[in-house]
């Protein structure tokens, strides 16, 4: 782009930028002009006693206008002076040297004798403070659009990322937490912002550029610049070649100006994530100061603003193709392991064993953590959350997950306020839905909590649901679980991929979908065929023997009411049909628990609790009645999901995970990859 065609892009963005001056008849004045603002002066204000007209003159790089408008072609000739006369002045380009342009008002008395001239030596100059407003990965040139947000494919607005991972391999620390860059790598978790300036080689004496935030932005970032290339700076390390301009307790800073035609770059660093008390967006300002006289302060006479939006972290649902999958190594799960290692080995994915020196017994990596990612047009990174759980894995996400390019975050939370449904199997993500016409790419988080006319029902705590609202772009949706022990939604539901419709199904339990199974059973004559057959830790009981069972009737009655609710929630806040949705056959027995309130287990192994690794499920092991030779449990969840081109695996995790109340989902983790959607396009 040309030096003049550059000009001109400035001047367009700018034009609705006046800047009020007075002229002084008295003595000739310096004006500092920045490229595309106007110059507004009252005539009347500044003329001398007994004035009646005016006259204007200037150079060539100097244009004005007189409003209102008068009828004179020529203003080199008196001009009748009036109190609403104003002077509008503007420069076409930038100064090569201080003071080259000049524009003289003279003033005329009554019989148009001169009275006085007002004299202004102008220098131009061009500031402007750019980011990537377009969100293509670029800083563009003076987009006029990037002091604002707007979401959606035709919006605007710079993105931030939370600079959450550690670039710092052996010395386990957050970016966030340092304030310096001890690495290049770290520049591409910021956002670049460039100040761009054309004019004289210097500017005029006690004039300078300083960059501020607000005190409450200051709270959310960072912005570092390169110093001064030297040969001691080089030696010296990469941090030294760096220095930061904003920070939490330095709200404006000064900025150099380099004179000619110049671009000096800064990096942005967000430091926490949107939250109830922050709505995630920024506004940085550059502003132009001026100095009226020593000892006094500097007034603005211009201020550019970007604005930045940090990115929110994102869940994956189980339709995005898995990267690795995790799990426990305890001293009793050898055979989950076993049927683990050969599922994942057999699917094609990254299997990571997190052993028992970390772990210290805890086997629940479900419930530890979330997977998720943030993403800007110029960078992406998977971010773990951190459950305020805390169980005995808690060291398992920031000591072996946070490193370079794999963020990490949390929130705390008052050990009296966590219960299990502070759990993050108790914390779910739908695949993409369209709900009444709103469209929702990115799928709608699902948490569990108590029902709502309860008084003392178990909760997600305040803080993780607060967190995971002000993320905006997928809108939880709060799902019945203070009805089983646990209290975790992925006792009952999931998701897995499915070809036609919407491209997933639900899979909800159903005692309902139980019972007419082994209903189906004992009229084919297979009454007798028992449960947990072969297991020395689990008294058999047969298909009649369940069936005669009124109170367990009952209480799966109960259940399945309680999961007929969330039922028809989710088909309500996800825009589902029935046909979107299958009842998998699983009972469920009611305990009391501790609070001295009955709630629901499952009574064998829970097969919604299962993992979505691509086409390939593993589901826990039902030891099901057995007809001709097979599980009727097992026959019957590989006649549902085959029917959608998913083949079923199943793990024994009876006396490792179910005994203990979970499952195979409970037991396992899955990082996925994001979604090509990109979050800054969503209709908000």
């Amino acid at each position: 782009m040309s030096q003049e065609s550059s000009a001109i892009d400035c001047f367009n963005m700018k034009t609705d930028y006046q800047r009020t001056f007075r002229l002084d008849a008295r003595s000739p004045q310096k004006v500092l002009y920045v490229q595309g603002t106007t110059l507004k002066a009252n005539l009347r204000r500044s003329a001398p006693p007994n004035s009646m007209f005016f006259s204007v003159k200037c150079t060539p790089n100097v244009q004005y206008t007189i409003d209102p408008p008068t009828q004179m072609t020529s203003h080199l000739s008196p001009i009748t002076l009036d109190g609403k006369s104003m002077l509008l002045i503007t420069m076409s380009s930038a100064s090569q040297h201080e003071n080259d342009s000049k524009l003289t008002v003279r003033y005329y008395g009554q019989n148009k004798e001169v009275l006085s001239n007002a004299i202004l030596h102008l220098t131009a100059l061009e500031i402007s403070l750019d980011v990537d407003a377009d969100r293509d990965g670029v800083v563009e040139k003076n987009n006029p659009n990037k002091g604002s947000w707007k979401w959606g494919p035709d919006g605007h607005g710079a993105v931030l990322l939370v600079n959450c991972d550690s670039e710092r391999r052996y010395a386990k620390q957050l970016d966030t937490e340092v304030d310096y860059i001890a690495k290049l790598s770290d520049l591409r978790d910021m956002s670049e912002m460039v100040l761009r300036t054309r004019g004289p080689a210097k500017l005029p004496d006690g004039y300078k550029l300083t960059m501020h935030i607000s005190q409450s932005d200051a709270e959310s970032i960072r912005v570092y610049s390169p110093r001064p290339q030297s040969h001691s700076n080089f030696l010296s390390g990469v941090s030294s070649g760096f220095t930061t301009v904003l920070t939490r307790r330095v709200l404006s800073g000064q900025v150099p100006y380099l004179g000619g035609v110049a671009e000096t770059s800064f990096y942005v660093e967000g430091l926490r994530f949107p939250d109830k008390d922050f709505d995630g967006l920024i506004t940085i300002n550059l502003s132009l100061l001026e100095p009226i006289c020593r000892g006094l302060p500097e007034t603005p006479i211009f201020t550019d603003t970007v604005v930045f939006r940090v990115a929110p972290w994102i869940m994956t649902p189980n339709t995005l193709r898995p990267v690795e999958v995790f799990v426990c190594s305890t001293s009793d799960n050898y055979v989950f392991l076993k049927g683990m290692k050969n599922l994942v080995l057999k699917s094609g994915y990254k299997l990571n064993i997190c052993h028992e020196y970390m772990n210290r017994g805890d086997r629940w990596m479900q419930d530890e953590l979330e997977f998720g990612y943030i993403e800007a047009p110029h960078q992406r990174f998977p971010v773990v959350l951190d459950s305020p759980r805390d169980g005995k894995l808690l060291d398992f996400p920031y000591g072996e997950l946070l490193g370079p390019d794999f963020g990490y975050v949390t929130r705390m939370a008052l050990r009296k306020d966590v219960s299990s449904l502070d759990s993050f199997g108790n914390l779910e993500v739908s695949p993409p839905v369209t709900v009444n016409g709103k469209e929702y790419p990115l799928g709608r988080i699902i948490i569990g909590v108590a029902f709502p006319t309860t008084t003392k029902g178990r909760n997600m705590t305040k803080v993780v649901q607060d967190f995971l609202w002000a993320q905006k772009v997928q809108e939880p949706i709060a799902l019945f679980s203070d009805w089983l022990v646990v209290g975790h939604v992925d006792e009952f539901m999931t998701f897995v991929p499915a070809p036609d419709r919407k491209g997933f199904r639900l899979l909800l339990a159903s005692p309902d979908a139980g019972y007419k199974l082994f209903r189906g059973l004992k009229n084919n004559g297979h009454g007798q065929a028992k449960l947990f057959e072969g297991r020395n830790d689990q008294k058999p009981i047969t298909v009649d023997e369940i069936l005669e069972d009124e109170g367990f009737q009952a209480e799966n009655n109960y259940v399945q009411s309680c999961i007929d609710w969330n039922r028809d929630v989710l088909k309500r806040e996800l825009g589902l049909d029935d046909g979107d949705i299958i009842d998998l056959p699983i009972l469920f027995k009611l305990e009391q628990d501790t609070d001295y309130e009955f709630r629901a287990v499952a009574f064998y192994p829970d097969m919604v609790n299962m993992i979505v690794l691509g086409k390939s499920l593993g589901i826990p092991k039902p030891f099901g009645p057995k007809v001709n030779g097979r599980c009727a449990l097992e026959a019957e969840m590989c006649s549902l999901m085959e029917g959608l081109g998913l083949t079923c695996t199943f793990i024994d995790d009876f006396a490792s995970y179910h005994r203990l109340l979970g499952e195979v989902h409970c037991g396992s983790n899955v990082r996925r990859e994001g979604f090509d959607f990109k979050w800054w396009d969503l209709d908000m």
